[in-house]
């Protein structure tokens, strides 16, 4: 699933090309990629007619457009969900691709421009929905002026890249309770935009064990960790995310290429790049996840009452 660097790398290739554009024709080639809106694909497109986008926004992995201060498309990309976007009008544009959802007819400046959606597992959605103030009177998160985010992110925590979020008042979010830290990395509700990809290596950068109990975490550990998600993000970040497959790509259709300097995540097996140990590889809370045993050593309540780990 996308995470905070691929959803911003779609962020900032829309910026450029929908900021200021009217919005001429909706056409909703799947009805249930607007699913959340009550009146379905009728109501979508006539909240949309002649609406203006005036930028693009994006908290934690949720995307929006505001269409100035009361309401938003806001986007949410789900497992595969893309944007593409063709600088010709409708009629030049290429014929949508098979998993095409829906597709928009700009204008800006004098000229036409064709976005499409795509989702190939169709677990995203778009959705019209209204702003609703922050309750810090800050701007709603990166690219927005206004202190103002959809309904639908109301309940997501400031990102782990919003100048808002410091590594103390990470720290103090963080250390509540005793779950799992990784566990804890990946509630939307605290510091968002970290999924297992990036947690399993903001916590091997920290040499943090994932099952390390929150509340066991130092002050000085959980600001360190703090710093190593942020390095992560923006070392994703400036390679354009991370790309498996064609499921993820920007506006212009191109991966990203972190996932050649991954350390942890899908190197189970491997050597550490550190000290050389394999990495292993085991399901905790459900989800897939990567240390190594050497530089991460697992809390010891866990460690008698686990079973070995596969490499």
């Amino acid at each position: 699933m996308p995470e905070l660097p691929e959803v911003e790398t779609v962020r900032r290739g829309l910026e450029g090309f929908v900021t200021g554009a009217l919005i001429r024709d909706v056409e909703v080639r799947r009805d249930s990629c607007v699913r959340l809106t009550p009146g379905g694909a009728d109501e979508f497109r006539g909240r949309l007619l002649g609406a203006r986008i005036v930028g693009a926004a994006r908290r934690g992995k949720f995307l929006w457009l505001p269409l100035g201060a009361e309401d938003a498309l806001s986007a949410h990309l789900g497992m595969s969900g893309q944007f593409r976007v063709h600088a010709v009008p409708a009629d030049a544009a290429p014929e949508p691709h098979p998993h095409c959802r829906a597709r928009f007819t700009l204008e800006r400046e004098g000229q036409e421009l064709t976005l499409d959606f795509l989702d190939q597992r169709t677990f995203g959605y778009l959705h019209v929905e209204d702003l609703v103030p922050t309750p810090d009177s800050l701007p709603g998160g990166q690219g927005a002026d206004l202190a103002a985010v959809p309904v639908s992110v109301a309940h997501i925590g400031r990102d782990a890249l919003d100048p808002a979020v410091t590594p103390e008042l990470a720290a103090r979010l963080w250390r509540r309770g005793t779950r799992g830290i990784k566990q804890v990395l990946l509630d939307q509700t605290r510091v968002s935009g970290i999924g297992n990809i990036y947690a399993d290596e903001a916590l091997w950068l920290a040499r943090i064990h994932p099952e390390r109990p929150a509340d066991a975490l130092t002050a000085r550990q959980a600001r360190e960790l703090f710093d190593a998600v942020r390095a992560v993000m923006e070392r994703a970040l400036a390679q354009g995310g991370t790309s498996f497959d064609a499921l993820y790509v920007n506006v212009n259709g191109e991966s990203g290429y972190f996932a050649r300097d991954l350390e942890a995540y899908g190197r189970a097996g491997q050597p550490c790049a550190r000290c050389g140990t394999p990495i292993v590889r085991e399901v905790i809370g459900q989800r897939s996840t990567h240390w190594c045993p050497q530089c991460q050593r697992r809390p010891r309540r866990y460690a008698q009452r686990r079973g070995p780990v596969s490499r």
